[in-house]
């Protein structure tokens, strides 16, 4: 009966392990890893697994937002019989978020700029009850960024995380203001890195997470188990407006990067790089065969910019960028974005299969300059002609190589594959085209994918037909 009351009591969070001694059978209790957060938190307090004392470090740092701002009341919500003004009165209106301290001695709060955009006043709530103004230092619409700062002592701020060890399945705790209640705590797991597309004009790589972030908490910090600042929360997905599980934050990375450029500048001065880039995959690899299934490949080269002084070229696959690995456009993009104007990046390239590395010192927008107007494909044409997924083709004229297109059907798949009136195609899937009849025999052959090499306005490009 002992031997059985033993069994029944070690099997609560603990594994069993049989251990054969001599003739007999010993069962060993193996702690598993929640069991033995527990029985470390019972021998030191007797208590039972808790965030707490890691909140208790890590939320004074979290602080609540409040604004108002100065808005013109429409002209039908202005009083029947007032006095009629050339323009409609003013109001005030409220606003709440979070935001998260990042550095102490500096006062430095970083927050969303979409709760501080437009704001006449900025006021800073500490979990000590101080309230106190904060002045806006500078703010960044792409990503969501806007850094304050107020004249405080006592502060805490929040370590931060080291992104690249972030994984999916890491327990995080989303803290912050929701729906003006006060600061709340809301726990839950990475649910997916690397997000986009809530905005394509905009800079993402968000941490998603099914921690609860609800209106108000935009601005607050998401931490992990360690109190270490993993991101800024800024946006859900929800139907009702409200928590379903699918919160995002600009990963703390981002967020450093942006912070420097606003201490330095007040905004941030984007690098340019001149080039249109698209995704590899591997699809594309099985046809153009270059050497890697992911990168950002490069399919045109603008004249006069940073990528055309380095020596990049239409179908170059960028793999990395001062050393860190390049899996698609958004990662290109991204670090140029963010790398700033006459900054120098180390590109590794792939160029028919053979490696390449690349200086380039990056352009501002302004730098930049787009293909000039120039003469299209030549007038005079043989009577040669092809129908071409929705493009008319014709011949050169003899002496010229390539195969000129005369007309897009606007609603083509060759529309859709940027193709124009007046380009010529010189390539398909890497194979030079010198006429007509080189085309239609690679178009026999049936690729899984047609990637077109094309002349534009004395440009190489490389499209990709969807």
């Amino acid at each position: 009966m002992a031997n059985s009351s033993f069994s029944m009591s070690v099997q609560h969070g603990k594994r069993l392990r049989r251990v054969a001694i001599g003739a007999g059978m010993v069962l060993v209790a193996v702690l598993t890893p929640v069991a033995l957060t527990a029985q470390i938190n019972a021998n030191t307090s007797n208590a039972m697994p808790s965030l707490a004392p890691m909140l208790e470090s890590a939320t004074p740092a979290v602080v609540n937002i409040s604004v108002t701002r100065s808005q013109r009341m429409p002209d039908q919500l202005r009083f029947f019989g007032g006095p009629q003004t050339p323009q409609p009165p003013m109001r005030q209106s409220r606003g709440a978020g979070s935001g998260v301290v990042v550095d102490s001695d500096e006062g430095l709060i970083i927050t969303n700029h979409h709760v501080v955009n437009g704001a006449d006043n900025i006021s800073v709530s500490l979990q000590d009850g101080r309230v106190l103004d904060a002045t806006l230092i500078g703010s960044d619409q792409k990503t969501d960024i806007a850094l304050l700062r107020i004249n405080a002592e006592r502060l805490t701020a929040l370590p931060l995380a080291d992104v690249e060890s972030l994984r999916v399945g890491d327990y995080v705790v989303a803290i912050g203001n929701p729906f003006g209640l006060g600061q709340t705590v809301t726990s839950g797991i990475i649910s997916a890195l690397g997000r986009a597309g809530l905005n394509d004009e905009n800079y993402e790589d968000f941490i998603q997470t099914d921690a609860a972030i609800n209106v108000g908490n935009s601005g607050g910090a998401l931490v992990d188990l360690q109190g270490r600042l993993v991101g800024i929360n800024t946006a859900i997905i929800s139907g009702s407006g409200t928590n379903s599980g699918v919160g995002f934050a600009v990963p703390v990375d981002m967020v450093e990067a942006v912070m420097g450029h606003l201490l330095r500048d007040g905004v941030v001065e984007r690098g340019q790089l001149g080039v249109l880039i698209r995704d590899h995959s591997a699809l594309v690899e099985e046809t153009l065969k270059l050497g890697a299934e992911r990168g950002a490949l490069v399919t045109q080269v603008f004249p006069d910019t940073a990528a055309d002084r380095a020596g990049l070229k239409a179908s170059d696959l960028v793999v990395a960028i001062n050393n860190k690995p390049v899996n698609g456009s958004r990662d290109l993009r991204n670090a140029v974005g963010l790398a700033g104007v006459n900054q120098d990046l180390e590109l590794r390239v792939l160029r028919d299969g053979d490696p390449l590395t690349l200086a380039v010192r990056l352009d501002s927008a302004g730098q930049n300059q787009t293909a000039s107007t120039g003469n299209r494909a030549a007038s005079e044409r043989r009577s040669d002609e092809s129908r071409f997924i929705g493009a008319q083709l014709q011949d050169l004229p003899r002496g010229q190589s390539g195969v000129g297109v005369t007309s897009v059907d606007p609603q083509s798949r060759a529309a859709a594959g940027g193709l124009q009136s007046g380009d010529v195609i010189t390539a398909l899937n890497r194979q030079a085209v010198d006429d007509l009849a080189d085309f239609n025999a690679l178009l026999g052959e049936e690729p899984p994918l047609l990637a077109l090499g094309v002349e534009r306005d004395g440009q190489t490009l490389l499209l990709i037909m969807p």
